[in-house]
C-alpha cells in the first residue's frame, strides 16, 4: 500500500490487510455516490449499515460488545484511509469517540445495550458538548438533566452537532447540579428514536465539510431513564470529557496528516501533467521547493504522529502532547493545503478539483476538538507546573 499507509512505523501487516479492505469499501462504496451527498449533504444512514456489517465501526470494540478486539490504532488506519481520498463528510471519528467514552465509563449493563447496536450502525453514534455562547468553555454549559423519579428530564440546547442528523444516540453533556461548576456535570446518553421532546434543528451552513450533517439539537423535557447516566454517578462529566480528549485529538492529528498527504498527492499528479510556457509546472523551481516544503513538513509531523501512537498504546499519552499534535498538525494542514492550491492556479479555486474540497475543509480543523489557542494554553500550563 502506497502513501501514507505505508509510512506509519507501527503498521503490520493485519493493519495493511484491514486498510486495504477500507480503501476497498470506500472506492466502492463512497466515491462514486460523492457528489450527490455532497448535494444531500449527508451520508446516508444506509452507508454507516454497511461500514458496521464490514466491521468497519466495530474494530476496536471488545469481541463480547459485537466488535473485533482489535487495538484503536485499526480506527487510525480508518480515518487515514478516509483521509487518502481527501473526506471529512463521513463523521466515523465522532462516532468512534463516542464508542470509546462508552467502553471507558459506562457500566456493564450500559456497554451490552449500547455498543453492539453503535458497532453495526443500527445506531449512529454523536456527542452533544457545544451550547450557543458556549464554545471551548464546557463549564458553562446551561443544558440540564434535572432528577424526576427514575430517570431524568433533559432540557437545553446544543449546536454544531457533528452526524446530528442520523444520530440514533447522542452523549448529551449536562449539569445534573448547577451549584456544583464542573463537579455537577453528567454525560447523559439519548436515545432518539421515539424521544419526546427531542428536536433536531436546522442543517448547519458551512464552509466546508458539505457531507457532515451537522444541526442544532433541541431537548424540552426530554424524560430520559436512570440507566441514561453514563457511568454510576453523577457529577463525572467533565472528568470523563478530560480523559476522552488525548484520543479525540490525536485522531484529529491523524485526519491532518492523511490530508496533508492528499493534497501533496492531488498536487503532484497536477503539476506533472499541466504546462504552462512550454514546461510542466513541475520543472519550475518556485514549484518544487513548496512541493519540498510540505514533503518535509509532512514527514517530519508523522514521525511525532508515530510517537503519540507509541504513547497512545503504552497508556501514557498525556493532554499536553495530544493538544501539542492537535494544533502543530492543524496549522501544517493548512499551510500545505494553502500552497498546493495556489499551485493549481485558478483550477485550485474549482470545486470539481479535490483541493478546493481540501481547502474548505481544512480550516475547521484549527477549531474544533478545542481551538488551537486553548491547546496552547494547555501546553503553556504544564510548562508552568514542571
Amino acid at each position: 500500500m502506497g502513501g501514507i499507509m505505508s509510512e506509519a512505523a507501527w503498521l503490520t501487516d493485519d493493519h495493511r490487510a484491514f486498510g486495504a479492505t477500507v480503501r476497498k469499501f470506500l472506492d466502492q462504496d463512497y466515491e462514486p455516490h460523492r457528489d450527490r451527498w455532497t448535494q444531500d449533504r449527508l451520508v446516508p444512514h444506509a452507508f454507516w449499515e454497511k461500514a458496521g456489517a464490514l466491521g468497519v465501526l466495530g474494530a476496536s470494540i471488545p469481541v463480547e460488545y459485537g466488535g473485533s478486539g482489535l487495538p484503536r490504532t485499526f480506527d487510525l488506519v480508518t480515518y487515514m484511509e478516509q483521509g487518502r481520498i481527501g473526506d471529512t463528510g463521513w463523521g466515523i471519528t465522532v462516532h468512534g469517540i463516542v464508542q470509546h467514552y462508552v467502553l471507558a465509563f459506562a457500566t456493564e449493563e450500559q456497554k451490552r445495550a449500547w455498543l453492539p447496536k453503535l458497532t453495526s450502525g443500527e445506531w449512529v453514534g454523536a456527542i452533544a458538548m457545544t451550547e450557543p455562547g458556549t464554545g471551548s468553555d464546557l463549564q458553562a454549559v446551561r443544558t440540564t438533566a434535572v432528577r424526576d423519579g427514575n430517570g431524568y428530564r433533559l432540557n437545553g440546547r446544543k449546536t454544531f452537532i457533528s452526524n446530528a442528523a442520523n444520530a440514533d444516540f447522542v452523549i448529551v453533556v449536562a449539569k445534573t447540579d448547577p451549584s456544583k461548576g464542573a463537579k455537577g456535570i453528567s454525560l447523559i446518553a439519548l436515545e432518539t428514536r421515539g424521544a419526546d421532546g427531542f428536536e433536531r434543528g436546522r442543517k448547519l451552513d458551512k464552509i466546508g465539510m458539505d457531507r457532515q450533517d451537522t444541526m442544532e439539537l433541541g431537548f424540552d423535557d426530554v424524560r430520559v431513564p436512570r440507566m441514561s447516566l453514563m457511568g454510576e454517578e453523577e457529577g463525572r462529566g467533565f472528568y470523563q470529557l478530560m480523559g476522552q480528549l488525548p484520543w479525540e485529538r490525536l485522531t484529529i492529528s491523524v485526519g491532518a496528516l492523511a490530508a496533508a498527504r492528499c493534497a501533496l498527492d492531488c498536487t503532484l499528479d497536477y503539476v506533472k501533467n499541466r504546462k504552462a510556457f512550454g514546461q510542466r509546472l513541475m520543472d519550475y523551481q518556485n514549484t518544487r521547493f513548496k512541493l519540498a516544503e510540505a514533503k518535509s513538513e509532512i514527514e517530519i509531523f508523522a514521525a511525532f504522529v508515530d510517537r503519540m501512537v507509541d504513547e497512545l498504546e503504552a497508556g501514557t499519552l498525556t493532554a499536553e502532547r495530544a493538544a501539542m499534535g492537535k494544533w502543530w498538525g492543524t496549522e501544517m494542514q493548512g499551510r500545505i493545503v494553502d500552497a498546493c492550491l495556489q499551485l493549481h492556479g485558478g483550477y485550485g479555486y474549482m470545486n470539481e478539483y479535490r483541493i478546493a474540497e481540501l481547502y474548505r475543509d481544512a480550516r475547521v480543523q484549527r477549531i474544533y476538538g478545542g481551538t488551537n489557542e486553548i491547546m496552547r494554553e494547555l501546553i503553556a500550563r504544564s510548562l508552568d507546573r514542571d
